[in-house]
């Protein structure tokens, strides 16, 4: 079994590390909902200047079979090679403020010796918080804000934040066992769950990522540049309210979800509900994601407005 030290590099010439910063931790894996993390991830690495610290090892941590890197072809040769990446780094934020970041894929193997690293990282640079997030489909509306789970031990950030608190089983993730270990290991830690709607959980939806970084500047203190993602939003909900007006099962469906959004929150009871809408007339939430999510890959600006 490899140790916690069989698992990274160190990079040669980085960066000294400042103590007591807060660590922000974004892994995509079992469930990326909206593209939450992965668009978290891109949007950092463009804009914060991640300078790494250490990478870690593909081949101790990834099963290359089940995520394949990229391989480009350009006409009869091969031109780039493209591993997936998994580091901790140094970034900054839109007023220089530094901060960590361990981002990338979420290791396939060797969870507890990843967490040992980790908790080491955390030890050695003194960190001051440990914030991650992550994202779930769920039946809610699109029209309503993205609603929270908020876990960890930060009960001021919980109580203020989350919007859902069931007792339930999950299937669990690296980030879930670096967080019940760290709370283990006295850190002040924040995870929040993103709650997606179903039909858009398989899109690259900004507002995840806009929520993403909404709840790490939350539970940091950070202040994140947004406006390229926040320029892109507008387009894609525009697209979405298009494609739904244009579909009866549609918009019966998101209506449907809207007056159960509304009662959860207001706290009702959902038999209050209106039961003259039967739930079985809709058609699945696989056909209605499949639907938009073709609708959305095959729409150009300046297509005509034909039902496609």
């Amino acid at each position: 079994m490899p140790s916690s030290a069989d698992l990274f590099e160190s990079i040669a010439g980085a960066p000294d590390v400042p103590t007591g910063l807060p660590l922000v931790i974004l892994l995509t894996g079992f469930t990326d909902a909206g593209s939450a993390v992965s668009g978290l991830i891109e949007h950092l690495r463009e804009t914060a200047d991640p300078q790494p610290l250490v990478t870690f090892d593909n081949d101790v941590l990834l099963d290359y079979r089940a995520r394949r890197p990229v391989i480009v072809f350009d006409q009869d040769h091969l031109t780039e090679y493209r591993p997936a990446r998994l580091d901790l780094s140094l970034a900054h934020d839109a007023l220089g403020q530094p901060f960590l970041l361990l981002s990338g894929y979420e290791p396939d193997f060797a969870w507890n010796a990843f967490t040992e690293a980790v908790i080491d990282f955390v030890d050695a640079f003194q960190v001051s918080t440990v914030s991650w997030v992550h994202s779930i489909a769920m039946p809610v509306p699109h029209t309503r804000p993205l609603g929270t789970t908020v876990s960890g031990n930060r009960r001021d950030l919980i109580a203020a934040h989350s919007v859902w608190r069931p007792r339930t089983q999950v299937p669990g993730t690296a980030g879930h066992l670096l967080e019940y270990r760290l709370i283990e290991h006295e850190m002040r830690v924040a995870g929040f769950v993103l709650l997606v709607p179903h039909y858009l959980a398989d899109t690259d939806y900004p507002d995840t990522v806009l929520a993403a970084a909404d709840k790490v500047m939350i539970g940091t203190g950070l202040v994140l540049r947004m406006d390229e993602v926040q320029a892109g939003r507008d387009e894609f909900v525009a697209r979405v309210e298009e494609q739904v007006l244009g579909n009866d099962e549609l918009t019966q469906m998101v209506h449907t979800l809207e007056r159960r959004y509304d009662a959860y929150m207001a706290g009702r009871d959902e038999d209050a509900e209106d039961e003259s809408f039967d739930e079985r007339d809709l058609p699945s939430a696989d056909e209605l994601a499949a639907e938009l999510e073709r609708y959305l890959a095959n729409r150009r600006p300046g297509d005509d407005d034909k039902q496609r």
